[in-house]
């Protein structure tokens, strides 16, 4: 085989499939090895659609590969039509999960056991904290909703919340952080909603989105970490991240396996609950039951916890506001948002306060503080 740098065909084979040029001293594949690399070329090129001596001419769309096509020819062997199936692509997902990863191990916890200040805890009194629609990954243009928000600022003001809150608030035993749904603004390649395609406003792609997310998360347990001994975290599915909640809740788990201090809710039902003494609460993003069957749920799901227990309290979010519904044994509150309107809210007239709460429950009286935080408190001044 000729040398592809010199043309020269005097060559000795070296170890590795290689030939080097007695001439000009550079190497280059074998003939074989050069077949392997070609064909691999090929497959990749193919699967992004691309394979001209098969009629495949039309490359996929970033983020995605070729599923398959179909082509309708002529007699004379032209193409009368193509249609060109796609999915994502498998690779594009896995650099997203390796963003994720490398998040995990960034300079906040790598995560050995914590030691807090101090050893005493109030065991009667639960720390709750809330976070409504954090919707990580959204933009909003301020010329054209009034407010801005990105990934930079979304990081700011949950992390920023979370610490004010947690210093407002009482030193317990136990705390409990709840995501409410819409941890992250979208849940694929493509910054869309899974179920009915509506293109969202979106900052960044979707490995950056993931890597701030986890990060969000885990500087929200670090600082509940700085006060209270036990630590809990529910991340509820919501509708814009029905897949995110569930491997957001699986990598917490197995991240912070060797800390007793923290526990990670991983079932993936659209309910979930917990308990405090007289005080049962039960969480859900609000997308697929309606507020006055909830009360119902909280019965059939708990009935050995309803009948024990006096206070009783639903706890939403999904609407981007504050509201709250009293009914026959418990009361059902949505919660509002740290984040901006985007576009479309900003459209439609929705227009709601933006804050952060932390909700103090006692084990025999129910619900008996909370704390508010909202964006503007925590401004440079």
């Amino acid at each position: 085989m000729a040398c592809p740098h010199c043309s020269s065909d005097r060559s000795v084979k070296r170890a590795t499939n290689r030939l080097m040029c007695k001439d000009c001293h550079r190497s280059y594949n074998t003939p074989e090895r050069q077949a392997a690399v070609d064909a691999a070329r090929a497959v990749r090129e193919a699967r992004q659609g691309v394979a001209p001596a098969h009629d495949m001419t039309r490359a996929a769309a970033p983020g995605f590969q070729v599923k398959g096509t179909s082509t309708l020819y002529r007699d004379d062997g032209s193409i009368a039509a193509q249609w060109v199936k796609t999915t994502q692509d498998a690779e594009a997902m896995r650099e997203a999960l390796k963003v994720a990863c490398a998040a995990m191990a960034e300079d906040l916890p790598r995560v050995a056991p914590m030691q807090t200040a101090g050893k005493v805890w109030d065991k009667r009194l639960m720390a709750c904290y809330p976070i409504g629609d954090a919707h990580i990954g959204m933009l909003s243009w301020p010329l054209e909703t009034g407010e801005e928000w990105d990934l930079a600022i979304a990081e700011r003001i949950q992390c920023g919340a979370m610490a004010a809150l947690v210093e407002a608030a009482p030193k317990t035993d136990k705390a409990v952080i709840v995501n409410l749904g819409d941890w992250f603004h979208y849940d694929s390649i493509e910054p869309v909603t899974s179920r009915s395609g509506h293109v969202l406003d979106s900052d960044g792609r979707y490995a950056k989105m993931i890597g701030v997310g986890i990060k969000v998360i885990r500087q929200c347990i670090t600082s509940a970490l700085a006060k209270h001994r036990q630590v809990h975290v529910i991340n509820v599915i919501g509708n814009h991240d029905d897949t995110g909640a569930l491997w957001l809740s699986a990598a917490l788990a197995h991240v912070y396996e060797s800390e007793p201090r923290v526990s990670i809710e991983q079932s993936p039902a659209p309910f979930t609950y917990f308990r405090h003494g007289k005080t049962l609460v039960g969480c859900h993003h609000g997308n697929t039951c309606k507020p006055d069957k909830l009360p119902g749920v909280m019965a059939a799901d708990r009935p050995i916890d309803w009948g024990a227990t006096e206070h009783r309290y639903w706890w939403l979010g999904h609407v981007h506001h504050q509201s709250v519904k009293e009914y026959p044994g418990v009361s059902v509150e949505t919660f509002g948002t740290l984040a901006a309107k985007d576009a479309y809210a900003t459209a439609g007239g929705w227009r709601a306060a933006r804050n952060m709460k932390c909700i103090v429950l006692h084990d025999e009286h129910g619900e008996v503080a909370r704390h508010a935080v909202s964006p503007a408190m925590l401004e440079v001044r």
